[in-house]
């Protein structure tokens, strides 16, 4: 056996294996000769389909963290009366005024300018005191909508394309988006985010799947990792918007717009379907067309023979009969893939864990120290943590393999957990300050890893669906993050010292993951069957402990 991720012999063949498997998509790449550096390259056609699906990402990042900004409590306490507009709502927190009888705020509140915004719709609707609860409310329905975006849309975009999943989530997040920058009433407001959830989540997705299926393996992770770098500019650029807007209508109005102008990519002369999902799903006419333009696009028709295009269909027709099976006879079958289930669930856990234990760097020093940071400076080191992941894995991973830079990432994570839990009355604040600024890094390096890794473990026909368990997975810890605000501080120490048990659990998890360093993406489900870690006991022996992996030929 070759490398990793093939079985040695054919008859331990998994259970859901075909008895008349496809040609890999890269088999077939290779056979068309000189339309390997078309399909398989990283042509004009490959290069533009990547600046295409990273524009929109901003805008993404701005929907998806507005609620940061939209949710921050100001200073607050009860207006006096015949006090004057104007005056500053300085000094402690109150929620009545000072009387003998502790009635309740009569005149309402007066609420000091927040960090960002200077309106936001704690202000709007005075969520504060009695009413805080609503806000979180709004925040778990915004968060349960990009949960259910993740999976419907997911599951959409292997059903019908990852192109008509990208044209509904893109209509959708702008329609949504407008709802809720002119909503009425606090109810509208919530059932809008939910909604916008859940579009701006699909359409984070279907770019995803776009763009990671349109790469040849040598620019994969390239690719995927400017695409972070996108996000995390998004995350910077949202801190100015809100410094620059101060109301919140005009903040969501300008956080909406830009995704108008990305209606039109989504028509086929722009950004076409997938040719990888239809050659995968069987659908052999569209492939034909989608070939066309890619090799109009990758060269010139002076550079082509006549019987090139003619001949790569023939070899389309031979490898791709299109007698595929149905989608309901496919999920029958991925109920039997353990070796995917796997795969998915383990990616999930890490991605999980690297998501939910970021909070707990971030809000170490109030939840412990009692010192409250400046939010600003907490955004911009998270933000600047994200930027330093994206770039660290992107130097890192090709040459020390998937597996090797997530364990690594995953140890840091869980040591700076156990430093910060147990030494911390030891520590000064720079010491403490480099700790947390540690495990932001490497968290965020965990969870962008983890889902970049199940991206390409996942076959095709279910690569839509189970991103979408792994991305809703990572973004599962906010909801608890909400429970642990509810009920202020005092359940952080118990909540941290439970993500950093789970972390060390993570890298043992880890070992049990195939390599994918420069492979093909697998297909059919029986190619993500045979995605798989040899056996210790297997000849050659997996010795991969940490930062070693082979480099297999592509």
């Amino acid at each position: 056996m070759e490398g990793e991720g093939v079985l040695a012999d054919p008859d331990s063949a998994p259970p859901c294996q075909s008895p008349t498997p496809q040609e890999p998509f890269g088999g077939m790449v290779s056979r068309l000769g000189g339309f390997e550096a078309l399909m398989g390259g990283f042509g004009r056609h490959q290069r533009l389909v990547c600046v295409l699906t990273w524009l929109p990402l901003p805008p993404l990042a701005f929907a998806l963290l507005s609620g940061s900004f939209l949710t921050l409590v100001p200073a607050h306490r009860c207006r006096r009366e015949g006090e004057v507009e104007g005056e500053a709502a300085e000094g402690e927190d109150s929620c009545q005024l000072n009387t003998s009888d502790h009635r309740p705020c009569p005149y309402g509140w007066k609420y000091q300018s927040s960090e960002g915004l200077n309106t936001n719709i704690i202000t709007q609707w005075d969520l504060v005191c009695d009413s805080s609860w609503k806000s979180s409310v709004e925040e778990i329905c915004f968060v349960l909508g990009c949960l259910a975006g993740f999976l419907l849309l997911g599951y959409l975009a292997d059903w019908l394309g990852r192109r008509i999943s990208c044209l509904l989530s893109v209509s959708l997040s702008i329609l949504f988006g407008t709802l809720v920058s002119v909503a009425p009433s606090l109810p509208v407001f919530t059932l809008a985010r939910f909604f916008q959830g859940s579009a701006v989540a699909g359409l984070l997705l279907s770019l995803y799947l776009i763009r990671l299926e349109v790469c040849d393996p040598p620019h994969r992770l390239p690719v995927s990792m400017v695409s972070g770098l996108f996000l995390v500019g998004g995350e910077f650029l949202l801190l100015g918007l809100a410094v620059g807007c101060r109301d919140w209508r005009l903040f969501q109005g300008v956080i909406t717009a830009p995704l108008g102008l990305f209606l039109g990519f989504c028509c086929p002369q722009v950004l076409p379907e997938s040719l990888r999902w239809l050659l995968s799903t069987g659908r052999v006419p569209e492939a034909r067309a989608a070939l066309g333009r890619i090799l109009e696009r990758n060269r010139p028709r002076e550079d082509r023979e006549p019987l090139e295009l003619e001949s790569s269909f023939t070899d389309l027709d031979s490898s791709y009969p299109g007698n595929h099976e149905s989608e309901r006879e496919t999920l029958c079958k991925l109920l039997k893939c353990r070796n995917i289930w796997k795969n998915i669930l383990i990616l999930g856990f890490t991605a999980f864990i690297g998501h939910g234990i970021q909070h707990c760097y971030g809000t170490f020093r109030n939840s412990v120290l009692g010192s409250r940071p400046s939010f600003s400076v907490m955004y911009l080191l998270s933000a600047g943590a994200g930027g330093l992941a994206c770039l660290f894995l992107c130097a890192t991973v090709d040459r020390c393999g998937r597996r090797g830079i997530l364990l690594l990432s995953m140890t840091l994570t869980g040591l700076a957990s156990l430093i910060l839990l147990g030494l911390s009355e030891y520590l000064n604040d720079v010491t403490i300050l480099i700790f947390c600024s540690l495990g932001l890094f490497s968290s965020r390096a965990v969870g962008t890893l983890s889902i970049f890794f199940s991206s390409e473990v996942i076959p095709t026909l279910i690569r839509g669906l189970g991103l979408g368990v792994v991305l809703g997975l990572s973004w599962l810890p906010r909801l608890s993050r909400l429970l642990l605000e509810l009920q202020g501080s005092r359940a952080y120490f118990l909540h941290h010292v439970l993500l950093a048990s789970l972390a060390l659990l993570g890298c043992l998890c880890i070992l049990l993951l195939p390599e994918t360093k420069r492979k093909p993406l697998p297909d059919s489900l029986q190619q993500g069957e045979l995605c798989r870690r040899p056996s210790f006991l297997q000849r050659p022996r997996d010795n991969v402990p940490l930062l070693a992996a082979p480099n297999p030929t592509i």
